[in-house]
């Protein structure tokens, strides 16, 4: 009876983790990764110290934290090329309206050789809200490049003091692409791999009606390999073309019963 017991949960775990599986292959073709990376032009300044303490993006479903370390970059470190990467999230495909900066109390530039305060009564308050209005794919990389330009966003005042009122410009692109498609019998549940030379860069698995979706791939020429369930035999797709922001769709996939 004991050992009968022990194979049933086995048998649940099985069934939970396939569903598992099928269930994050269908939030990947439904959701899109965002990365909000920092940057500046050339100011001239010795330091321009920015306190970032949030950052935040406005999409479907609302107002989303990234995952990042809170602390002071100092902008004039990412010139010429240059950035940093402030925090990831993934979010719903469709529109992503705004990203919020929230800055703490520890800004500061250094100029001659002295350090002053910058006041950010704005944004310490909201947080910066920069409009950016664009449409994202499931399955898809974002990079948002906030472009800050320290020579434009730093007040000098008539009594000598400093204010910071940010100048910052939103550049975004797609960093990557996806493969979708699906199999003519859905019973045969592949696991698919995307291959580029030996390397196997993506993971899915068909759901119960076929289909499958794998994102998140750099561009490039793919072999995608699928390991069906036994009595089952699908070809390998060679040649597959992934290209930056857009996905590649094989459409139906023979499978054999042998």
């Amino acid at each position: 009876m004991k050992k009968k017991i022990v194979y049933f949960l086995t048998g649940i775990a099985s069934i939970v983790l396939v569903a598992f599986l099928i269930s994050a292959c269908s939030d990947d073709q439904k959701n899109a990764r965002v990365e909000v990376r920092l940057t500046d032009a050339p100011g001239d300044y010795e330091e321009v110290n920015i306190d970032i303490q949030d950052v935040e993006v406005n999409a479907n479903d609302g107002w989303r934290s990234l995952d990042i370390i809170p602390g002071v970059y100092n902008l004039l470190e990412l010139t010429n090329g240059l950035d940093s990467l402030l925090g990831s999230v993934e979010v719903p495909e469709g529109e992503i309206s705004q990203i919020r900066l929230v800055l703490g109390d520890n800004n500061s530039i250094k100029t001659d050789g002295q350090v002053f305060d910058l006041s950010t009564p704005s944004a310490q308050q909201s947080g910066l809200k920069l409009n950016v209005h664009e449409t994202l794919q499931g399955g898809i990389t974002y990079r948002f490049l906030l472009d800050f330009d320290a020579a434009k966003s730093i007040v000098k005042t008539g009594n000598g003091s400093f204010k910071l009122k940010p100048v910052i410009r939103v550049i975004t692109e797609a960093t990557g692409g996806a493969i979708k498609g699906s199999v003519s019998i859905p019973e045969s549940t592949p696991a698919v791999y995307a291959i580029i030379n030996l390397d196997t860069l993506g993971t899915s698995f068909a759901d119960s009606t076929g289909g499958f979706f794998i994102g998140g791939l750099p561009a490039g020429s793919y072999r995608v390999s699928f390991a069906p369930a036994t009595g089952y035999t699908i070809g390998d797709v060679t040649n597959v073309p992934v290209t930056v922001g857009n996905i590649t769709d094989l459409g139906a996939v023979v499978v054999v019963v042998p």
